[in-house]
């Protein structure tokens, strides 16, 4: 598809990952429902709580965004970032896992206010799935990547191998991943 039809469908209205979905709804309810106390109760704290509960949804709400992307070139020999967030580390390092041996490593944190979706960023088989049960280290602790809960994931495109790994945080939990050792 040319890159201008592709941007054309990009302009879709705000997404929200589906996981989200449910707690967003229930979340709705609890602050209309105490907002709406606090007014009849307590009338002249109405609109701080009001306020503080508008602005409370929205931070939560945009944790749960799922923008469309734009793959600017369809090429599976491009590795794309799969996630927001900043690059923290670029090094080699052993992967004892799968691969066995050194490989090279690109680590990005995701703080609070990035997208918190994950997306693959190659096309290709998914050849190994795993998830791993474990603690919930705040993300700079040498031994977060370690111990902390994750799943991972590699995906051969045919030329290449890559691993991908979802690490929880402190206050990202359950790392999520939908996909299944199969062909994309």
């Amino acid at each position: 598809m040319p890159l201008n039809q592709r941007k054309q469908n990009m302009k879709t209205p705000l997404r929200i990952h589906t996981e989200g979905r449910r707690m967003l709804v229930i979340l709705l309810v609890l602050l209309g429902g105490a907002t709406a106390l606090t007014f009849w109760q307590f009338p002249v704290w109405g609109l701080p709580v009001a306020i503080v509960s508008v602005i409370f949804f929205l931070i939560i709400l945009q944790f749960f965004r799922n923008p469309a992307r734009l793959v600017p070139e369809e090429d599976d020999n491009i590795i794309y970032a799969p996630e927001d967030g900043k690059v923290v580390v670029i090094e080699e390092a052993e992967e004892p896992e799968y691969f066995k041996d050194k490989r090279l490593q690109v680590s990005i944190f995701m703080s609070p206010v990035d997208v918190h979706v994950n997306r693959n960023p190659i096309g290709g088989e998914v050849k190994y799935n795993a998830y791993h049960p474990g603690k919930y280290l705040v993300a700079w602790h040498p031994k977060s990547s370690t111990e902390n809960e994750r799943t991972t994931m590699v995906i051969d495109n045919g030329s290449t191998e890559i691993l991908l790994r979802q690490i929880a945080g402190a206050t990202r939990k359950r790392p999520k991943n939908h996909e299944s050792t199969h062909t994309n």
